[in-house]
């Protein structure tokens, strides 16, 4: 199964939008491919460290996940973030994408305030 970032933006959106901090994804062998599949990016998130595991099927973002949030929560620095990606030949990390997304927040920043950050 490949990593889907669009895939892990949503998730994190998700998530974050829940009035409970913990997220449940209880595993079982005969989940459907979805559910494994939400299951598994859950896992690359973990990964990551943008989440943690806090009990057995029970998850919370991290301080990481919450700053790699909002440095893609804006849907036009998301695309030109994917387009980025895009032209330097389609493959990028996830710290490499969360990298692009800041610069383009920072420029955002900048732009709107004259503030260098």
């Amino acid at each position: 199964m490949r990593r889907d970032d669009d895939y892990i933006r949503e998730l994190l959106l998700e998530f974050e939008a829940q009035e409970d901090f913990l997220v449940v994804i209880a595993p079982s062998l005969s989940m459907p491919l979805e559910k494994r599949r939400r299951q598994y990016h859950v896992e690359l998130l973990c990964d990551a460290g943008l989440m943690c595991p806090v009990g057995r099927g029970t998850y919370r973002l991290t301080h990481q996940g919450h700053d790699f949030l909002d440095a893609m929560r804006d849907e036009g620095i998301w695309s030109r973030t994917k387009d980025a990606v895009a032209q330097s030949g389609g493959n990028a990390t996830l710290e490499i994408v969360k990298t692009i997304a800041t610069g383009f927040l920072k420029k955002q920043i900048r732009d709107r305030t004259g503030i260098d950050v």
